[in-house]
């Protein structure tokens, strides 16, 4: 097997080629001056099963773009199978028409990565796991939530409470709660389609006292975890803390959080990051992404 590896690359693919003892190969790539990307496979791939590495952040459109160059040029280069690793997939959120008018655009990305020749996808913790029948492929989900959870845990929570700050989340939040042999539950959100404004309600969950971990898959600009924290430090939480499998802290999200009174955000490496943050533990998940790699080879 031999491992590619693209500009969104976190890191899980030199475990990968060390575990399968692989061949690791950095794709070359370029911008041109009109902004068009290039890339070039520097190795022979010819009857060869290539594992694509990319994650589709930051710059969503571009790595998205050296991906699906990379997994064709594989294709029409001779590679006997072609699988993708993408850790953190872009444009899950959007995963049904919320207004009329609007698109699928995760069904329109994992066509397009089937159309260029991705037999194997997998990814981790996607936005919706419906999602991946878009996908004309075997179509794999790892979910990261479950470890990270158990990583908060070993910091010595006291009466903990797994919370969804959503319930599009409770699922997720049950999944780590059974793990975990605690309660479980959710908080009631609601977002205008239009402004994009967010209001929480609280329900009548007893926090009081208690270490909550809030579950969640995405955190983006932080105003939804940021309310829910505030919201549950005002029922007299003792503590609260935070695992979410791909943290993207757009812009001032980090200090909006972690000024609300989140203690510790526990995030998956999914993505690349430009600095370490102090309050910021990031887990890595390659053992839960090894395993199922051998399954499908």
């Amino acid at each position: 097997m031999i491992v590619l590896t693209l500009p969104g690359a976190p890191g899980i693919e030199l475990s990968v080629a060390k575990a399968f003892g692989a061949k690791l190969v950095e794709v070359e790539h370029k911008t041109f001056p009109d902004g068009e990307t290039y890339i070039r496979i520097p190795t022979d791939v010819n009857g060869e099963v290539v594992t694509i590495v990319q994650s589709m952040f930051p710059n969503q459109d571009k790595r998205l773009v050296e991906l699906l160059l990379t997994v064709e040029t594989c294709k029409d280069l001779g590679a006997s199978k072609v699988i993708t690793i993408i850790p953190y997939i872009a444009y899950s959120r959007q995963d049904k028409r919320f207004r009329d008018g609007e698109p699928i655009s995760i069904k329109t990305i994992l066509k397009l990565l089937g159309s260029a020749g991705a037999d194997t996808l997998l990814v981790v913790d996607i936005h919706k796991s419906e999602s991946l029948q878009y996908f004309p492929g075997k179509a794999i989900e790892i979910t990261s939530l479950v470890l990270l959870g158990k990583k908060a845990c070993e910091k010595g929570m006291e009466n903990p409470i797994v919370l969804a700050p959503d319930l599009g989340a409770l699922k997720r939040a049950q999944r780590v709660a059974k793990e975990l042999k605690t309660e479980y539950d959710y908080m009631e959100k609601f977002r205008d389609r239009v402004t994009g404004e967010i209001t929480i309600k609280p329900k009548e969950v007893d926090v009081s006292g208690r270490d909550v971990l809030i579950i969640d898959d995405i955190i983006s600009t932080g105003g939804t975890i940021a309310k829910a924290s505030r919201i549950i430090k005002s029922l007299g939480a003792r503590r609260v803390l935070v695992a979410a499998a791909h943290s993207l802290l757009i812009n001032n999200a980090y200090e909006r959080i972690i000024s609300s009174g989140v203690e510790c955000i526990y995030t998956a490496n999914t993505i690349k990051r430009a600095k370490a943050l102090p309050k910021l533990e990031i887990i890595d998940i390659s053992s839960e992404i090894i395993p199922n790699l051998k399954q499908i080879l």
